[in-house]
């Protein structure tokens, strides 16, 4: 979808159309502004589905669809047909099924039905799909993909690490860092605890000298812990067989990956490059180029989608939820938000701290106050994401000196705890 439709004002929709998506069909019920139903469809996730979608939906104008998600084909199509798509939370869409069929009856049509009729009655107050530019939405779906690449090496080097503890427990000691080239290319090399010794010293050597990991503080202790590997191993024959057969498979796939996971980087960072948003992310002190253009990403280009910095930091998940009913009042994290954005403002927050003197004095003085470290660096992210949003919305990069002198003439707290003030704490 090279060149997005404008979204059409809710005050201007002729009709409202529920979608409830599946993998292979899709049901849509359209109602009028009346609560009327005008369309009932149920369709195949097939080009030829999409065109009697498309015909069905002609005649009626202006069009404003509900569908339980934000992402995925099915919304790609939705706008590629020129629909304003309204995604709901899926929360309210549980809530809105309720209030229509109380009783627990559930079915597609229906649901699709109680998503129309929510969007017509409710639907004012919802903020539409706002489409981003082509280069944003790449840059978000590769940086997306990349995480699930990286969360898969993740997985694969644990199962690496079972397999070695139920037969060469010396790999693991000779190695701290298994998300490291070498690390797998060892065990490709020298598959077993017998191997490695049958080898010799000097094949040793020459592999850590090949692999850049010969370290005259730690080769001493690595070279006597190959020495040893088979006194402490598997005695079993069929263990040891079993086991260093998957762990060069799973060795062999993680040096695949990291060479695919490389490319997704180079990939990422020529887009980011080319975004004319990038100097403003770059700026980011601890940002760097692997945590800027997600950043970017999540955000995407469109100042029209975040109207205050609230709505940013709520949807990012540093705005913690207020629940106060009578004489009771509890505050919690917030769990519906962007999952992808908090992650990174999670790590991003850390980061900062190494670089950035009120943002480390910020996060101690929430220790100091009692504060575990994940609710400290989201107590720091909130307070970044608003610097972010005046940035992202003006369209300037980050300026350590302007952003001091705003402090002080706010009159900040922050100010009388940096190091340099109270050399003391």
């Amino acid at each position: 979808m090279d060149t997005p439709a404008a979204v059409v004002a809710f005050s201007a929709l002729d009709h409202f159309a529920g979608f409830d998506w599946a993998t292979e069909k899709h049901d849509v019920v359209v109602v009028d502004r009346q609560g009327q139903v005008v369309l009932k469809l149920e369709f195949p996730d097939t080009a030829e589905g999409w065109a009697q979608l498309r015909d069905k939906l002609a005649p009626l104008g202006k069009v404003g669809v509900a569908v339980e998600t934000s992402r995925g084909p099915a919304v790609e199509r939705l706008l590629d047909l020129g629909q304003t798509v309204f995604p709901m939370n899926p929360k309210a869409a549980e809530r809105f099924r309720d209030r229509k069929a109380p009783s627990g009856v559930k079915d597609d049509l229906l649901d699709a039905w109680a998503f129309a009729d929510a969007l017509r009655s409710d639907g004012h107050a919802w903020r539409p799909l706002l489409p981003q530019d082509p280069l944003t939405q790449l840059l978000r779906l590769l940086c997306r993909d990349e995480i699930g690449l990286i969360e898969l090496r993740t997985s694969l080097v644990l199962q690496l690490r079972e397999a070695l503890r139920e037969y060469y427990p010396a790999a693991l000691e000779a190695f701290d860092d298994w998300v490291m080239a070498a690390a797998w290319e060892f065990i490709v090399q020298f598959s077993t605890p017998q191997a490695l010794v049958k080898a010799g010293k000097r094949q040793w050597q020459k592999f850590m000298h090949a692999h850049r990991i010969y370290r005259p503080e730690t080769a001493e202790k690595r070279l006597e812990i190959f020495a040893r590997a088979d006194k402490f191993a598997s005695p079993s024959a069929a263990v040891t067989a079993a086991k260093s057969l998957l762990a060069v498979t799973l060795a062999k796939q993680l040096l695949t990956l990291e060479n695919q996971i490389a490319e997704y980087r180079r990939q990422i960072e020529k887009l980011f490059a080319d975004h004319p948003d990038s100097n403003i992310f770059n700026s980011l002190p601890g940002a760097g180029k692997k945590l800027a253009p997600r950043l970017l990403a999540e955000l995407g280009d469109n100042r029209e989608v975040f109207k205050t910095p609230q709505a940013l930091q709520s949807f990012a998940g540093t705005a913690p939820v207020t629940r106060a009913s009578g004489k009771s009042c509890s505050v919690s994290m917030r769990r519906m938000c962007n999952k992808t954005l908090r992650h990174t403002i999670h790590l991003w927050s850390d980061e900062s701290r190494k670089e950035c003197a009120w943002a480390e004095s910020y996060y101690q003085q929430k220790k100091r106050q009692g504060h575990e470290h994940a609710q400290a660096l989201r107590c720091l992210g909130q307070r970044w994401l608003k610097i972010i949003w005046k940035m992202w919305t003006t369209h300037t990069t980050y300026d350590e000196a302007h952003h001091m002198m705003n402090m002080v003439g706010h009159g900040s707290w922050v100010l009388g705890h940096l190091p340099e003030l109270h050399p003391a704490i």
